[in-house]
Formats: C-alpha cells, sequence, structure tokens
C-alpha cells in the first residue's frame, strides 16, 4: 500500500497543481516516506517550494513529552525556511504565519482518538484557511486503531483542544476524512483535498489498521507502539486521575498503576464489574517504578493492557470501555480513593480533567456512582456510537 506522502512523491500530476505554489508542511517526526526520508527533505527534493513549516503538540521535532510543554518558533537551520509552533504562543495559525503559503500539505501520524490533538490542530488549520483564502491537502495516513468507534460524544458547551467536535473518544477515521467531516459540520468554506492511501485495509489482520510492512516512528513522544494506539482511547483518561498512565517507564499509556493498588484484586474486580468489556484483550498483573511523573521513584502495582498478540481481537477489544472498567473496579475496592486530579488540562480551568478528556461529567460520574452498573453506561454510550457510525459513513474514503 502507499501512504498520501508516497502517492504525491510518485505522480507528478498530484503534484501538478502545486506548482507555482508557495507550499507550507504541517508534520512532525513520523512525517515520513516509505523509505523513511522525512516528508520535508522528499518535497524539497521533488521540487516543490517549500516556504515554511509549522509543527502540532510536541513540536516538529517531537521533543517535548508531556502536555502544556510549549514549542517555540524557529528558523530551520538546513532550509532556512520559518517553522511555526501551534503549541507555543498560538494554537492557531496567526494572520503573519497565513500569509508564508499559498496551500499547505498536512501529513501527521494520528492514533485514531478525538482527544489526540493533532485533530483538532487539524480544524484549526481549515478554519484559518478559510479565513485567508488559503488551500490545504490532507496527505493520509492510516489510523493504527482502525474502525471501531467508541465512547461518549463530546457535549456542547465541553468544546477544547482535546475536543474539536461533537464526536466520540475513539473516532474510526483518517485525518483526510475528517476533513471532510469538519467542512461540512463546521460549514466551512475552504479548499481542500485529500491526497488518500493506495490500498488501506483497516479490516483486515494482521495489522487491522497499521499495515505489518511500515516502520512505527512515534507521533509523540509517548506513542511508541501500535498496542499504544489501539490502547490510547482508554488510557489516555489516566491523564485525569492519580493513577500512573505509564509516562516514565519504557511502555507508557498501555498500562496504569499506582503504589496504593492491589493490581490482581482490580483485575478480578474488572472482571466481576464487567467480563463483557474485557474481551479481546488480555490484562498483566506487574510492577513498575516511573523515573518521572506520577509516583516518580515509587515501586508500583498496574495493569498492563495487551491489545496484541494471540489474545486480542480487533472487533470486540474496547479500550474506553476497559479503562472505566479498570476506575469503576478501584473506586469499589477502595471507596475513598483520590482517583481525580484537580489541575488546569489544556487550557481548560475550572473543569476536572477527566470531564475535559471525555467531553463531559458522565463517565466520572457513572464511575462514582457506587450503585451504577456497567449496563448503565452502555445505555447511554450504544447510541451516541451507533449516531456516530451514521455520521461518519459518508465522509469514509476506504
Amino acid at each position: 500500500m502507499k501512504f498520501g506522502i508516497d502517492r504525491l512523491l510518485a505522480d507528478p500530476e498530484l503534484r501538478a497543481p502545486l506548482e507555482g505554489k508557495r507550499v507550507a508542511l504541517l508534520a512532525h517526526p513520523a512525517s515520513v516516506t516509505a523509505d523513511l526520508t522525512h516528508s520535508l527533505d522528499a518535497l524539497i527534493a521533488a521540487g516543490l517550494n517549500v516556504s515554511a513549516m509549522f509543527g502540532p503538540q510536541h513540536g516538529v521535532r517531537g521533543d517535548l513529552q508531556d502536555n502544556m510543554m510549549e514549542s517555540p518558533d524557529f528558523t530551520d537551520p538546513h532550509y532556512n525556511i520559518p517553522v511555526f509552533s501551534l503549541y507555543g504562543e498560538v494554537r492557531r495559525p496567526t494572520g503573519q504565519s497565513m500569509g508564508t503559503f499559498d496551500t499547505m500539505l498536512i501529513d501527521l501520524q494520528d492514533v485514531g482518538c478525538r482527544i489526540y490533538t493533532f485533530v483538532t490542530t487539524l480544524l484549526y488549520v481549515l478554519e484559518a484557511a478559510a479565513a485567508h483564502g488559503k488551500a490545504v491537502w490532507v496527505l493520509d495516513r492510516p489510523n493504527p486503531a482502525g474502525r471501531p468507534i467508541e465512547g461518549l460524544t463530546l457535549l456542547p458547551g465541553w468544546e477544547s483542544f482535546v475536543g474539536a467536535g461533537p464526536m466520540p473518544m475513539r473516532h474510526g477515521m483518517t485525518l483526510g476524512e475528517l476533513g471532510h467531516w469538519f467542512i461540512e459540520h463546521y460549514k466551512l468554506d475552504v479548499e481542500y483535498r485529500v491526497i488518500a492511501m493506495e490500498n488501506w485495509a483497516p479490516g483486515d489482520e494482521p495489522g487491522f489498521g497499521w499495515p505489518e510492512d511500515r516502520v512505527w516512528i512515534n507521533p509523540s513522544p509517548n506513542a511508541a507502539n501500535v498496542n499504544m494506539a489501539r490502547d490510547y482511547a482508554g488510557t489516555v483518561m489516566l491523564e485525569g486521575t492519580t493513577l500512573s498512565e505509564g509516562r516514565g517507564t519504557t511502555r507508557p499509556l498501555e498500562l496504569f498503576g499506582a503504589p496504593d493498588i492491589e493490581a490482581k484484586a482490580v483485575i478480578a474486580e474488572m472482571r466481576r464489574i464487567a467480563p463483557d468489556w474485557l474481551a479481546g484483550c488480555t490484562l498483566r498483573d506487574f510492577w513498575f517504578q516511573p523515573t518521572f511523573h506520577k509516583h516518580v521513584g515509587q515501586l508500583c502495582h498496574g495493569v498492563f493492557i495487551h491489545a496484541e498478540g494471540a489474545g486480542y481481537d480487533h472487533a470486540a477489544f474496547r479500550p474506553w470501555r476497559v479503562q472505566a472498567a479498570g476506575f469503576k473496579a478501584i473506586r469499589a475496592l477502595y471507596p475513598d480513593y483520590d482517583l481525580w486530579r484537580d489541575f488546569p488540562y489544556e487550557y481548560e480551568f475550572g473543569k476536572l480533567a477527566i470531564d475535559v478528556i471525555n467531553g463531559g461529567p458522565g463517565l466520572r460520574e457513572w464511575v462514582d456512582d457506587a450503585a451504577a452498573r456497567a449496563g448503565d453506561l452502555d445505555a447511554v454510550t450504544r447510541p451516541d456510537e451507533a449516531a456516530w457510525a451514521e455520521t461518519m459513513r459518508p465522509f469514509l474514503l476506504y
């Protein structure tokens, strides 16, 4: 198969509309061709006039570890072009930066989750392009989590940098497809084009979204492999809790734990609470000691979520529910556990981080309600998931 960048480079006719145009590239370290050449180098070598570069959260270089660590603007030392940060002084492209190009190429590897901020950056770029009369092309890449949909729909008034619009946590689309939906949903008047992938089969094994013959490169510092991408729609919620999500270990966002929980008991309680939710993955108790971030230097007992190997079932695995069951189990075993972190999350003040992450308080309220059962959360989530499946269908390219 071919990613969008590889098709653009291989076909002069696809590149023809860019002749004589100033081109900007929005990219990060995973923006590479099939032979692992960075897209910036490849596009310039192909003769395109790349006049500017933009970087999303974690920066063009992908060097910034945590949330709310801002990247500066700078000048690329090799090509002497400006590099504008969309996670620094601004989140949206400014008039000054929009004046440096005619067409922006977006070549970002996403992980298929609403909260992953490249989704919101795509929306902000489309809105800015509409306002300034610029064109936007997405060089499409796989959604490594595939087509499954999961989670509550973001509620009105809960929009944020981790909540670009009314979609569930696990959206099942590529960035190219999401761009079409954003344009329709927000009624944007913008010149938009997707350089689609060739032969992407998101439902096919063994990759189920990620082609086995393509090297995985971290699109952000803690996105270390496909297992993380599959888990992320659930494990990202840990950022709103006092539990470790594994930052400071070699397998972040594939696990959860803390010094003061007993992981075997948590797994047993998860199985009691919601056995059906744990299908398609393998839960393993283990020990870890973070070298930085939450519980740094402390021995933690944790639960590792394996969405891989013989126990993986792509259609059955539901990471958002797995993590919800983990929270519910901890609340049942340790009723007074200080679970929810109260801190500004992605520049949202006055709201609990767990609610910002979920686009509303529904998940947290279910966890904290001792009388609530798994079926109660299913009853409000399944209609949202079914509605999104209908909403997304007209915009699917594959």
